[in-house]
This record gives C-alpha cells, structure tokens and sequence, in this order.
C-alpha cells in the first residue's frame, strides 16, 4: 500500500495577515467601488422577513390611528345626533322624559301621516339607546305618526323610522333641553302644554328643580325673561283647575293671563269657574275656551232677581257651532237666546231671516 504524501503550502504574511493573492505585492490598490457582500440563503431570508414585520408593524400603527380617529368622529357625531339608523318603532319606549303632548286626539297627526306617505320623514327622531332597546328624546308626534300608519296598513315600511342616535349617559336635564328647544320653535305649542312639562320636570325626583319656577326657568332657558312668566302664569291655571280642564292646550296667552289674574284677585271666582266648567260634562275645546271668557264677563255682585218663573235669569248655557259659513258663538239665558259670528245679519232679507228664526223655534220644540 503506497502512503500518501502529505504537504504544507505557507502562504505570505501581510501586515493586516490577509493574504492578497502573492507575496510581491504589499498594499492591493482601493476598489472602484465596494462590492456588495454576497448573503446566503438564510441571511437572505431573516432580511425579507424583518422588512415584511416591519411593514406590517406600520400597517398596523396606520390602521390603529385611522381607527382611533374614526371613534372620536364616531362619538362626536353620535352626540350631536348626527348618526342615524332606522330602528323597529317597537323597540322604542317613552317613559324617561314626561312629554308636553297628552294621548288624546292631535288634529295635525292626520296631516303628518299624509307627509310621511307622500315624501318619508325628512326629520329623523332622536334617541337614546338602552339596554336592549331606545328612549325616545325628540319627536313624539313622529313616532305616534309611524306607529299609527302601520296600525292602519300594516306596511312593513313604516315598522322602522329613521332615528337619530344621541350618545348613552347624558345628564337628563340636558334630554330635557332637546325636547323643549325642538318645541320652542313649533308654531302649535301652547303655554298650557309648556306649563304641564315644566310642572312634571319638577316632580321628576332625578333632576334638580324643587319647584315649576326654577324648572321653568332651566328648561325654557333660551326663552326670554317674558315668556318665563307667562309660563309660570299657565302653570299655576293648570295646578289649580287642572282636574276640570279637558282642553288647556286650546287657551290662549291672553285667556289664560286673564284667568290666572282673576283667580288670584277675586275671591270666589275660582269656585264658581269650577263650577261652570264641572256642569258641562264632555265638551269640545272652543265650548271649553268660551265658558272661560263668559266667566270673565260675568262680575261678583248680588244674586241676580228671580225671574218671574222662579229660574235663575242669570244662568247661561254657551256653546259654539261649526257651520259651512263659519263658527257661531251662541249664548242661550232664560228668555234670551244670542248668536254671534262673523258676517253682517243686516245684510240679509227680512223674510229670510224670518224663516230661519221659525225654523230654528221648531227645531227646538221638536
């Protein structure tokens, strides 16, 4: 067997101990350009992998920032009730704020049902969510409005209204600012309804009004100092004859003025109003608004003289007719009967008027 032979090949030292290829050169002359160091396949791959997390890593940073900026808007939209949905009017529920409008008859809800059919609802309410469902803030008659259409048609399109989404948690007095700021620029809103809201505010044990004056005072804030006391006026009409009043929204300003002033200047006015209006039974709102205006005419002063029947010539029946002319006002006493209206009675032929006297006696003794 032949060994091997073994052999050492000694390469030059250098100064820096780099060996550059042969031992005449000492110093190998600078490169044009430094060659880029050559990666294997690992290094190549740990190099992409570190770009690819690092991009992502931004991507993330980026999506994190759009997001936060988005739930701000989100917040800030959703508190000015700017972000709207359209929520199953079953879902809605009424009971954290007292509303001004009563539950009976609305003669404008005919006119607002016959909008929505004919353009939608160009409004949309506002709530608040709770738990699993809203509380309404603005737009009672809306509501009322949808749920009375679909009683009526069943149409799947009127399940729904548009709702706007006032963000969870605000301070109730502040609920309560909404719904009356919406209703102070309402045409139809009268006193008595204000007055009603401002005396169930003060009632509410959650907010801070002790009485109607300081609660007028909160939530008509942005009315001026005259309207306030008018307010209070109708308040103080509404506590004391509430219980025999059907009708108060149908009192004007000066109606109510007048009465609030009369109760509290002369005695024994508020007992016979009471009276007056408690021996009408079921009225209508402009037979209600003029026994109040009669009560007003009528002065205290000694018992009226007997009539010669024994009855009261000072009792007095009034009522108010809708006729395709206008709206006669009429007073009836004992011996005496007045119809009033706009329209000149003199005008008219003498035979005509007595024809329709005649017709009118029949029709009483009939």
């Amino acid at each position: 067997m032949s060994k091997r032979r073994g052999f050492d090949i000694d390469f030059p030292s250098t100064q820096d101990g780099v060996y550059t290829g042969g031992g005449r050169r000492t110093s190998a002359p600078a490169p044009a350009s430094k060659p880029e160091a050559r990666r294997g396949p690992m290094a190549a791959a740990i190099s992409e992998n570190a770009d690819a997390l690092r991009e992502r890593a931004e991507a993330e940073r980026a999506i994190r920032e759009e997001n936060d900026r988005l739930a701000h808007e989100h917040v800030r939209l959703k508190r000015a009730g700017l972000i709207t949905d359209l929520i199953a009017i079953d879902a809605i529920r009424t009971e954290k704020l007292t509303r001004d409008r009563g539950t009976g008859a609305d003669p404008d809800i005919a006119e607002l049902k016959a909008s929505i059919r004919a353009i939608g609802l160009s409004n949309p309410i506002q709530v608040e969510p709770v738990g699993d469902g809203y509380e309404l803030v603005q737009g009672f008659r809306r509501l009322r409005a949808y749920r009375e259409l679909f009683a009526e048609t069943g149409d799947e399109a009127f399940a729904r209204i548009p709702a706007g989404l006032v963000a969870t948690g605000e301070a109730l007095e502040g609920l309560y600012r909404r719904m009356v700021d919406e209703n102070l620029v309402r045409r139809d809103i009268s006193f008595a309804e204000m007055a009603v809201l401002a005396m169930r505010y003060a009632e509410d044990p959650g907010t801070a009004s002790a009485d109607v004056a300081s609660a007028v005072d909160v939530l008509f804030a942005s009315a001026g100092r005259q309207k306030r006391s008018y307010i209070r006026h109708f308040a103080g009409l509404v506590e004391t004859l509430g219980d025999v009043l059907q009708h108060p929204e149908a009192i004007s300003r000066n109606l109510g003025l007048d009465v609030a002033k009369r109760m509290s200047a002369e005695r024994g006015f508020e007992a016979r109003l009471r009276k007056a209006l408690s021996e009408q039974g079921e009225r209508s709102a402009d037979y209600e608004v003029a026994v109040l205006q009669d009560a007003l005419k009528t002065t205290q002063s000694a018992p009226a003289p007997r009539s010669p029947s024994g009855k009261n010539a000072a009792a007095k029946t009034t009522l108010r007719c809708t006729v395709p002319a206008g709206t006669v006002r009429c007073a009836a006493r004992d011996g005496k009967v007045e119809l009033q209206m706009e329209r000149d009675f003199s005008s008219i032929d003498r035979h005509r008027l007595e024809a329709a006297v005649a017709a009118f006696m029949a029709a009483l003794d009939d």
